[in-house]
């Protein structure tokens, strides 16, 4: 892991899609975790957004939709494919620094 996840970030408009872990996803463990821990508990969507995103569900409520939406298939994605590539590249990092 290159960067230090944050307890409570700031979110972009959208969660990165790509198929590697970026320096964002990094900093946004903690957000997607309490976005899985939400959506497994049913929680409306909307509070869910004002209180992990920062986002305001009724000023914008499109947007912050789409915020949310973005974020928790980010969130879903690293449960089902991205642990692999966080596993990948502790792996690489442990190598480089330990060649043996």
């Amino acid at each position: 892991m290159r960067v230090r996840p944050e307890l409570d970030p700031d979110v972009d408009d959208e969660a990165p899609s790509g198929p590697d872990i970026t320096l964002y996803d990094e900093v946004h463990f903690l957000t997607y975790l309490r976005l899985l821990d939400a959506d497994a508990e049913g929680a409306d969507w909307a509070e869910v957004a004002r209180f992990v995103l920062h986002r305001d569900p009724v000023d914008e409520e499109a947007r912050t939709r789409r915020c949310w939406e973005s974020h928790l298939a980010r969130a879903q994605w690293m449960t089902k494919h991205g642990y692999r590539r966080i596993l990948e590249q502790a792996i690489e990092e442990a190598r480089e620094v330990n060649p043996h």
